[in-house]
């Protein structure tokens, strides 16, 4: 995605070289010019987080309160809002992999889901860039769930979870057929947390950078259809990483029996 300068690459520079400077100088701490536009991603990545840790909190406050959280809402509130978005991407983890391992696993999928949602509205707001157009940012994101969903898999079969990836045993005759399923499934694994990063990143670059091509053109009325298409690259985003990350926990974590009945 080509670097432009939104409000917070000022705020940063602002906050290391004065608000009187005017051009992207030399910075206090490092003595040398540095890209302020690097430190955007993970800002607004932080920035991100706490919104939802302090929507989270005022979601929470009114749920602690067991008289008013039994009555449903007439309007959709912050409440009713994560309700039905959680209550979503719940199901879709139910359907993906059952209801027991959507209950234990869920955690990683909400909070994927949330973490992507409101980094892909940040592309939206005047001023601030989605953290999930750079590739740090999602990169980091795929390999979170990479090393998760690993990790569960280990943890639930053992050394199972590598004996299924050699495939159904031919017999020593077959060995190099397993070894070659082994490799395959290897890279194939690998090579996951680059298509969800690459992915998601593409998407939303060209999306941010399309709407603020419009929004430069013409400031009024005809970036709103822009803007809405957003809308649904932003829904099909969160939606298509939060799917691909439920397949990946559910299909490392299938018992042994489970995969040799599949094959």
């Amino acid at each position: 995605m080509p670097e432009h300068t939104t409000f917070l690459s000022y705020l940063v520079h602002a906050l290391f070289n004065g608000p009187e400077r005017t051009t992207f100088g030399p910075g206090l701490l490092t003595g040398s010019a540095p890209s302020w536009h690097a430190w955007e991603p993970p800002l607004t990545a932080v920035l991100v987080i706490v919104i939802i840790a302090l929507l989270g909190l005022r979601t929470r406050a009114r749920y602690a309160k067991l008289n008013e959280s039994v009555i449903p809402e007439a309007k959709l509130t912050l409440g009713t809002f994560f309700e039905l978005f959680l209550g979503y991407f719940y199901d879709m983890a139910r359907d993906v992999m059952g209801p027991t391992r959507a209950k234990k696993y869920f955690p990683i999928i909400a909070a994927a889901a949330m973490f992507v949602f409101f980094s892909n509205i940040m592309g939206l707001i005047p001023g601030l860039a989605p953290p999930t157009s750079s590739l740090s940012i999602t990169l980091g994101c795929a390999l979170l769930v990479f090393i998760l969903f690993n990790f569960y898999g280990l943890k639930t079969n053992g050394i199972g979870y590598l004996k299924h990836m050699t495939g159904p045993w031919l017999g020593w005759a077959g060995l190099p057929l397993n070894i070659l399923v082994f490799v395959i499934e290897l890279i194939s694994t690998c090579v996951r947390p680059v298509t969800l990063a690459v992915r998601l990143m593409l998407n939303m670059a060209v999306d941010h950078l399309l709407g603020s091509i419009f929004i430069g053109m013409f400031a009024i009325l005809l970036p709103v259809p822009v803007m809405f298409l957003g809308v649904i690259v932003i829904l099909v985003q969160t939606l298509v990483f939060t799917l691909l990350s439920s397949i990946y926990i559910a299909l490392a974590t299938e018992h042994e029996e489970e995969h040799g009945a599949t094959a």
